[in-house]
């Protein structure tokens, strides 16, 4: 349980300086439980606590865990060079709060991705010790073949890297689609995985880390959502076997 003034409370969610939040406050935008408060150093408990701001509904949420369905044609960066940024995807504060992508999507990549105000649970899911694995979609210029397949279940070289890659698994959709399932993360890995075993993607779409699956979240290409303690730990765990 934490009690903080109202001021600080509406900051440290992103709506902005203290001194701007004061003011909201103090101008009638902002109501707790349904009463309008003008009181802006009013001490309030934030577990659970729902509030307004212009009768927009909120929650008090100590830290960000948000989930998107990234579009193609976004970067993954606070500051894009080429195309937009997946930030112009999420309400103004959130970006005010620091939001981060956890790992990255390469711009032409779509599927799921991870975001967070949590520094040590960016750290954690991005660092490589923990072998979390990502199912991918790969649509593929040319044919799928049995030994295409069989290359990246085996493992291959990739440029300027020492170490022989190999996929976790590996699964004909169709005959130009596969699902690959990774546990590093290396730069362009998925595509160059591909090109090293004797064909090109022309699409990819990341479906699934841990356990978590785009599918169970139901988001529409550039639609987000919050992500409970439940979908935390499906990230965390490791697929059943």
């Amino acid at each position: 349980m934490s009690k903080l003034p109202l001021d600080r409370i509406l900051q440290s969610q992103g709506f902005g300086t203290r001194k701007w939040c004061r003011e909201l406050i103090e101008n009638g935008d902002v109501s707790i439980s349904g009463e309008r408060t003008f009181d802006s150093g009013k001490v309030v408990n934030t577990d659970k606590l729902e509030f307004t701001v212009f009768d927009e509904p909120y929650l008090f949420r100590k830290q960000l865990y948000i989930a998107l369905n990234k579009p193609t044609n976004y970067e993954c960066s606070r500051k894009p060079s080429h195309h937009p940024g997946i930030l112009n995807l999420l309400p103004e504060q959130f970006s005010r709060r620091d939001i981060q992508p956890v790992g990255r999507l390469d711009h032409d990549t779509t599927g799921l991705l991870l975001l967070s105000d949590d520094g040590a649970f960016i750290h954690a899911q991005s660092s490589p010790k923990r072998h979390v694995p990502k199912i991918y979609v790969a649509t593929t210029y040319e044919l799928i073949t049995p030994q295409f397949v069989e290359k990246l279940l085996k493992g291959v070289k990739l440029k300027d890297e020492n170490e022989t890659l190999t996929a976790v698994s590996c699964q004909t959709i169709d005959s130009h689609l596969l699902e690959i399932e990774l546990e590093q993360g290396k730069y362009h890995q998925v595509k160059r995985m591909l090109v090293a075993a004797g064909n090109h993607c022309t699409a990819l779409q990341r479906t699934q880390i841990g356990n978590l699956t785009l599918a169970s979240l139901a988001l529409k290409e550039g639609e987000w959502c919050f992500l409970n303690e439940a979908q935390l730990l499906q990230i965390a765990s490791q697929p059943a076997p």
